[in-house]
């Protein structure tokens, strides 16, 4: 169990024009003082939740009676699970419901926005459950989403290979 009046481990010195942020006692990287205190913030919020985390999952494992040495890969698999998709039809649904929460609009209205570019109701249900994007709707949903169709292309199929750049 951590120590609650433990000092955290990520810490910086605001008198500092570019301040040092330091890991554990050693300095790892220097910041303009405005921005590293929500930095510093930031990275032990991760900490503490990686640490709470870590403990649910041991805890679950324990109540299963599984084998505890499995913890670090069950984080792993809660980490990997929540982490944005860059690619395929789940990044192209994100930015598209992305775009609905930039409008501020309700599924319906935001149906009806999509339906004024060309994709319908029935086509947008099926790219939030996953189905393929086909070539003739690119145009569509990038007018809908502000990219350009060669961005869209490389977020539905992922980036060219290197050999293509």
């Amino acid at each position: 169990m951590p120590n609650n009046n433990q000092a955290s481990d990520w810490n910086y010195d605001p008198n500092d024009p570019y301040s040092p942020i330091y890991y554990k006692g050693a300095v790892v990287g220097f910041i303009k003082s405005e921005y590293a205190l929500r930095i510093v913030d930031f990275l032990n919020e991760d900490e503490r939740l990686r640490k709470a985390l870590k403990m649910a999952c041991f805890d679950l494992i324990t109540e299963a009676g599984g084998d505890t040495s499995r913890v670090d890969l069950l984080m792993k698999k809660y980490i990997a699970s929540t982490e944005r998709p860059k690619y395929g039809s789940a990044a192209v649904a994100l930015l598209l419901r992305d775009r609905q929460d930039e409008l501020d609009i309700s599924d319906k209205e935001f149906a009806r926005f999509c339906d004024s570019y060309r994709l319908s109701w029935k086509e947008l249900k099926e790219i939030f459950l996953g189905k393929d994007i086909n070539d003739n709707q690119l145009g569509p949903i990038a007018r809908i989403v502000g990219k350009s169709i060669e961005e869209l292309i490389e977020v539905r199929d992922g980036p060219p290979p290197r050999g293509d750049r």
